[in-house]
């Protein structure tokens, strides 16, 4: 099968496509793992690679992201005589040369036009053109391969030295190229450098260049003056030009570099040289992976393809244009539209000389700190016992789960399905729409390409003054903030971070007791714009922050997170919102973690979004398509958690050291709205408190999240009796809490592949939207006749009443017998659990201390008489999360609603509803999907006295269970 996956993906692979229109696909991406796994050669063979370049930033991920480099880092352990850089520069040179032979057969048979590798000078060297010169030499001697390239920067000093190696006959790739201008300065000396070589009598048809000029960087820069011109813009004409430019800059520029390039290589002067055998010094497009969510995420490779260049492409681009990229001679297409847009760039008064210049100031700086970061990763692990810089991964399993483990470890690694998944094979899954939903898989490079505009947020936030934030969200969108703000709490000049994604009304008048209005900032936080909670919460708060400084001002209160082209957007634009950040539509909401959904209030809150990023890219890189499956952690965890769900152990029961407890609640949205569909799943249990060995049964998998720096010694004790009572125990390391992005990576990684290995879609809901259905039915019957339908309990007691439809109204009647009474209704809906049920109470009450300590003595007393797995969630928020799962996975939960009647309830602006209607609705609609899929559920129904109707509740519980 998968030959003939693989001889398909050759016979309609677009990345071959490119070189029919005379464009060279070179990698932007090199690491060991590449040649010793087959990857590259795979490439050339399949995808048509042509070349590769790479940069510190490149190397230092790889270095600090596997175990590539462990070997040779060990060997160089001995060598005081070799500082950082050399040690460095052994492992780089190392890979350079291999990739350089492995790549020579492509230099040969295209007569040395492509089949380059490049290896670039240190950065600190941008502004010193004698220490570029000197060190390029050093380099391309050391090397000595012909089909190496030696990158040099487009510095007002690079550009000297780059003429005098081309005139020494050593191949340059000149790098940070912004300005056509400085481009044109390139390209010149290119020429002026080969006429010295040839001065000289050396044979000018074996020196070859590129000018690797920067693309989609320039519509990150443009476009964010251009967003700052709308905010202050009351012009109506000047409106309309400044979007007519929006992420056509810098296509446009590239268009303009081309015509040039175009223009000097047809002069007398270059056909004298060309007659001598010269090549052109080719444009090669670097920086096109798409940063915008907005734009397609091949945009910079589909409007880039012509004659005579080359596009090196990093890997998740590269994989997304051979999954849907569609190739044409584009670089030629329309170039007066071209002309339009930079004509209409200097209208506007938009400097690109002031753009460029600081690109490329901002360019050698990024460079020279990831040569920091690079030199800082090779000192420590030559220095110290060599491991990836990933939080540490181990597992006790039971021999037979062992062996199927290693079953599907060998299935995996035999069909390639490591590099199938950063492929976006669909059929991984269920061959439908999961190749649109893989947009994770590259996110973390993509924000911190887009750190200057976290870094600005952050500023502009401590700048205004605002005391506190609240987050108004609901699921994906919720829930990674909400860690955050347990996790790292308020830091210091920061505002305080809050998180509301309830409709209780006491939960929501409480979090408005909270806050300072006028000195809060609001998040509304909706992927598609159109979930109702984070809709009426904005409608509420948006009133009152009105009413508190005046219509004109409210809007610079709000900021939005949401995909393009939604309606919240057009809710935020009407409403001159601060802000609007975009999602990316290919990242389902659980997945969002690691997009703007996630970093947009981490930046906000104060936390150093470089760091955590960095940290993630790190389990990237240990993640990777080249690294072997058994080396690999999140595809490890997967195939652990999945195997084991076929095999009858089901509940993952989630361990997490006190610090970083709420990571539990993130990860059940993950795992159970990701795995749980077609009578499948996986069933997380959150902040269950560990007991002794004998309460547990053989359907779970424990996984124990340790972080080191704050240990809980009691919780150490009670795995390692789990682990000796032979349960499977998987056991992660956090080093400290800026591990937690390597965590939202692995768990995302690890759920897609259990998703595999169950057979489902990991990646849609579809019972999720059965319950908004029946929650939109409720609250529209509510606008037109002003009631809720009338509900009949089939049991009350002492102001305590039971609900439910008629057949399991009839089967706990039943088994009641004749001495009907609360307890005994509850004795017999608790009896229905069996071995490998679980038991699922959900509370659609105020989410504080003192109801969640009640809440889970009933939870805990059920477990350890019924000696089943136990959850607990809160509505609405679990519809949003775990509700997939109990709904649409495997029947063993046995299901108790809470409800009550709201002592307090407050308005939603322009509707007849109010925030207690709409919980009520949420809740009763749940429970009618629940019983509609055969679940075994009851509700009971509390009155206004919610503290005294909890006791009552454990009161009747406990007499149930004996």
């Amino acid at each position: 099968m998968a030959t003939g996956i693989i001889e398909n993906a050759k016979a309609t692979n677009p990345l071959q496509d490119l070189l029919k229109f005379g464009q060279s696909v070179w990698l932007d991406y090199i690491r060991r793992d590449l040649f010793t796994s087959g990857e590259l050669k795979r490439m050339i063979e399949e995808d048509g690679l042509r070349g590769m370049t790479s940069n510190p930033a490149i190397f230092e991920k790889a270095i600090a992201g596997s175990t590539d480099y462990t070997e040779i880092l060990k060997s160089l352990q001995s060598r005081t005589d070799l500082d950082a850089k050399a040690r460095y520069e052994v492992l780089a040179i190392r890979d350079i040369e291999d990739a350089a032979d492995a790549l020579r057969l492509v230099y040969d048979s295209s007569k040395r036009r492509d089949g380059y590798v490049s290896l670039e000078v240190s950065p600190y060297l941008a502004r010193d053109t004698q220490g570029t010169q000197e060190e390029a030499r050093r380099l391309w001697k050391t090397v000595n391969r012909e089909n190496v390239m030696i990158k040099v920067p487009g510095t007002a000093q690079g550009i000297p030295a780059f003429q005098q190696l081309i005139g020494e006959g050593i191949n340059v790739n000149v790098t940070l190229l912004f300005s056509q201008e400085v481009y044109k300065r390139v390209a010149e000396a290119y020429v002026a450098g080969l006429e010295q070589a040839a001065s000289r009598g050396l044979d000018v048809s074996k020196i070859a260049s590129v000018a690797s000029f920067f693309i989609s960087r320039i519509d990150n820069s443009v476009d964010a003056i251009i967003a700052d011109r709308l905010k202050a813009s009351k012009d109506p004409r000047e409106q309309e030009q400044l979007k007519s430019i929006q992420g056509k800059v810098a296509i446009a520029n590239a268009k303009q570099t081309y015509a040039k390039y175009q223009n000097i290589f047809c002069s007398d002067r270059w056909q004298a040289l060309a007659s001598k055998g010269a090549q052109t010094q080719r444009v090669l497009w670097a920086s096109t992976s798409t940063k915008n969510p907005k734009y397609r995420d091949v945009l910079y490779v589909e409007e880039l393809i012509g004659p005579d260049t080359v596009n090196t492409i990093p890997p998740a681009t590269l994989d997304a244009f051979r999954d849907h990229g569609r190739a044409r001679p584009s670089l030629t297409e329309d170039v007066e539209g071209a002309n339009r847009v930079m004509e209409t760039v200097a209208k506007v008064g938009i400097s690109m000389k002031e753009v460029t210049d600081k690109l490329t100031d901002d360019g050698v700086r990024l460079f020279a700190d990831a040569f920091d970061k690079l030199l800082e990763a090779v000192e420590k692990n030559s220095k110290s016992q060599v491991a990836p810089n990933v939080s540490k991964q181990t597992y006790t399993i039971p021999d037979d789960l062992a062996q199927a483990v290693k079953t599907n470890i060998d299935d995996w690694r035999a069909t390639g399905k490591v590099r199938r998944l950063w492929q976006r094979d669909a059929a991984l899954w269920t061959g439908t729409d999961e190749a649109n939903w893989l947009g994770w898989l590259e996110i973390t490079e993509k924000q911190i390409a887009n750190a200057d505009n976290l870094r600005r947020l952050a500023e502009e936030v401590k700048r205004e003054g605002f005391t506190d934030i609240l987050l108004l969200g609901m699921g994906g969108s919720s829930l990674c903030p909400e860690v955050l703000e347990k996790t790292f709490g308020r830091i210091d000049g920061f505002p305080q971070l809050r998180v509301l994604d309830s409709t209780d009304p006491a939960q929501i008048k409480a979090f408005q007791d909270q806050i300072n209005l006028p000195k809060t900032l609001f998040v509304v936080s909706s992927k598609s714009g159109t979930t109702l909670e984070p809709n009426i919460y904005k409608q509420y708060f948006f009133e009152q922050v009105r009413k508190a400084v005046g219509a004109e001002k409210a809007g610079s209160h709000f900021i939005a997170i949401t995909d393009p082209g939604s309606k919240l957007q057009e809710v935020a634009e009407a409403g001159h919102f601060r802000h609007i950040f975009y999602g990316d539509p290919t990242i389902g909401g659980r997945y969002s973690a690691l997009s703007n959904f996630g970093v947009v209030p981490a930046a906000a809150m104060g936390i150093d979004v470089m760091k955590f990023l960095d940290r993630t890219e790190a389990m990237v890189e240990a993640c990777a398509a080249a690294v072997p499956v058994h080396e690999n952690p999140g595809v490890i965890l997967g195939l652990i958690l999945g195997t084991a769900a076929t095999r009858g152990r089901d509940k993952v029961t989630f361990i997490t050291s006190p610090k970083i407890a709420d990571l539990g609640a993130w990860l059940e949205q993950l795992l159970a709205e990701s795995t749980g569909k077609q009578g499948h799943g996986i069933i997380p249990v959150d902040r269950e408190q560990l007991a002794a060995p004998d309460v547990y049964g053989k359907d779970r998998v424990f996984v124990y999240l340790r972080l080191d720096s704050a240990p809980d010694s009691a919780q150490e004790a009670r795995v390692a009796a789990l682990e000796q009572a032979g349960q499977p125990i998987v056991r992660i390391s956090l080093g400290d809490v800026y591990d937690l992005g390597q965590e939202f990576f692995r768990w995302e990684m690890a759920t897609a592949v259990a998703g595999s290995i169950i057979g489902i879609n990991a990646f849609n809901q579809p019972d999720v939207e059965a319950s908004k259905i029946a929650t939109r039915n409720l609250t529209a019957e509510y606008e037109t006749t002003g009631s809720l339908p009338v509900e009949k309990p089939i049991f009350e007691q002492e102001g305590i009443k039971l609900f439910s439809d008629s057949k399991n109204a009839e089967a706990l009647a039943k088994a009641a017998g004749n001495d009907k009474s609360l307890a005994s209704y509850f004795r017999a809906h608790l009896n229905r659990l069996g071995a490998g049920d679980y038991f699922a109470l959900l509370a659609f009450v105020q989410m504080d201390d003192e109801d969640e300590r009640s809440l889970q003595n009933i939870r805990h007393a059920v477990r350890d008489k019924k000696r089943v797995a136990t959850c607990l969630g809160f509505g609405p928020r679990f519809l949003h999360s775990t509700g997939q799962a109990y709904k649409g996975g495997p029947n063993s939960g046995v299901f108790l609603q809470v409800t009550c009647d709201d002592a307090v309830d407050l308005p939603v602006p322009g509707q007849k509803y109010t925030f207690g209607v709409v919980k009520a609705a949420q809740a009763r609609g749940d429970f009618q999907v629940l019983v509609d899929r055969g679940r075994r559920a009851l509700r009971v129904h509390l009155g206004k006295d919610l503290k005294s109707g909890l006791a009552n509740l454990q009161a009747v519980v406990r007499e149930a269970l004996g």
